[in-house]
């Protein structure tokens, strides 16, 4: 007797999949070379490295560099390896179970913590979002004059551009990031042209020294560093972006989708190691070489880069770049926010509703703050973001671990030991300085 197949599945729904609108959108190709292949697979860890060059990076790599020159370059670094190791991870469990890191928590853990992960993953977001909100608002100052409360208001139009590029297609999102952060990078080399910096220095630089440990204000800036690296919604954002590769359901495919994913962010990640880099030895040769060892605002950074690099157009790319670094990361940010909602909640609201939703909870405390303090106001709106993503990277660090370490989820694709070991040893290091700087800050 004849059955009616497409009864039967209907009688079992597939699970919803993270952000619909580009899953498994972006074809494979079947012919040509392995080259061909991993260029399709490029995109998503570009997405991911915006994370990685924010404006809160940018405030201690401006202090670290004026303040100890290239010594912290070691810790630039150290750091930027750590995140390797965890996006592939992230990469790797995306691809497998074919869901995301909040729709993961979902299933896993009971509803109350779940809701509770979920209400601190919007927290960690929103507290991300501000603080690109206010560093773009602050570039469009520099750049363009234009009042903070007026440019915190302007940064919310870029809600409808990602509506219109994600209507594009995710390559056209992928583009436009990739673009930007080429930008800023070429932005930063005509910088570093200009500062002239000791090149013998900045490769010893790399190396780590001993006073980090032993200098107080040199290990309070490298936890500083540190903690800023990893920022939770990019461990959610990366298990969903990686997914809209159509990539084959065989244990071949998937090893290769696996490989791949891993180059496009360890890639993606050198890059932003490098803009990184470029802020702290830029910061180096001209503030500290110049005796300026305070200089860790960025409106200050911009008003001494052209009388002391000598042309006005160092302080010009400044602020472009911190514009562009802005407007990408509140990009990646409110994609995130898509991310958490939908996997956590199960709930799923239009596209322009999300964008709305978590732009304007950003956007309501900055106002009030910018439009009662001004400058200063938004100074410690920063500071206080930050905290927020220090209290919150544990709650989404901690389960990452805990998924990549999964034998019976993964089963053959399980994370090889040295990964494991090396990713918990990365979790607990991450984790102990983000406390420990939650600790100085709260305690002054």
């Amino acid at each position: 007797m004849l059955t009616r197949p497409d009864l039967t599945e209907a009688a079992a729904p597939e699970p919803a999949v993270s952000l619909p609108e580009i899953h498994r959108s972006v074809r494979i190709p079947n012919a040509g070379g392995w080259l061909r292949r991993l260029l399709a697979f490029v995109g998503p860890g570009y997405l991911v490295a915006v994370g990685y060059m924010d404006p809160g990076n940018w405030a201690t790599a401006l202090a670290g560099g004026s303040a100890f020159g290239y010594t912290l370059l070691s810790v630039a670094l150290v750091s930027s390896l750590m995140a390797m190791l965890l996006q592939a991870l992230c990469a790797r469990i995306g691809i497998v179970t074919g869901r995301d890191l909040a729709q993961l928590c979902r299933d896993r853990f009971p509803r109350p913590v779940n809701l509770g992960l979920w209400a601190l993953a919007e927290i960690a977001i929103c507290a991300t979002d501000l603080a690109e909100l206010i560093g773009t608002a602050i570039a469009l100052q520099l750049l363009f004059g234009i009042p903070l409360l007026a440019g915190v208001v302007l940064t919310a139009l870029d809600a409808l551009l990602i509506l219109w590029l994600q209507n594009r297609g995710v390559r056209w999102l992928e583009a436009l990031v990739a673009g930007l952060i080429f930008m800023v990078f070429g932005c930063f080399a005509v910088q570093l042209a200009w500062a002239n910096p000791d090149w013998a220095a900045v490769l010893n630089g790399y190396i780590p020294a001993a006073s980090i440990l032993t200098d107080q204000d040199q290990l309070y800036i490298a936890i500083g560093i540190l903690g800023a690296t990893v920022m939770p919604h990019n461990l959610y954002l990366h298990t969903a972006v990686v997914q809209s590769r159509a990539y084959g359901a065989g244990t071949a495919a998937k090893r290769e989708a696996i490989r791949f994913a891993s180059v496009d962010s360890t890639v993606a990640l050198c890059l932003a190691l490098l803009i990184n880099s470029a802020i702290l030895i830029t910061a180096a040769a001209v503030f500290h070489a110049g005796g300026r060892t305070e200089v860790a605002e960025i409106q200050d950074a911009h008003a001494l880069l052209a009388p002391m690099v000598g042309t006005a157009a160092a302080a010009t790319l400044f602020a472009v770049a911190l514009l562009l670094c802005g407007i990408n990361a509140t990009v990646t940010a409110t994609m995130a926010g898509q991310v958490v909602m939908e996997g956590f909640l199960g709930l799923r609201l239009p596209p322009v509703v999300r964008r709305l939703v978590t732009r304007l909870v950003a956007i309501v405390p900055a106002v009030v703050v910018t439009a009662l303090y001004g400058t200063s106001g938004t100074a410690q709106l920063l500071i206080l973001s930050q905290v927020v993503l220090c209290l919150q990277l544990p709650f989404a660090v901690v389960p990452l671990m805990l998924f990549a370490s999964d034998r019976r989820r993964l089963g053959a694709f399980t994370a090889p030991r040295w990964q494991l070991v090396a990713g918990w040893a990365t979790t607990a290091v991450v984790v102990a300085l983000n406390l420990k700087l939650l600790w100085d800050v709260l305690t002054g």
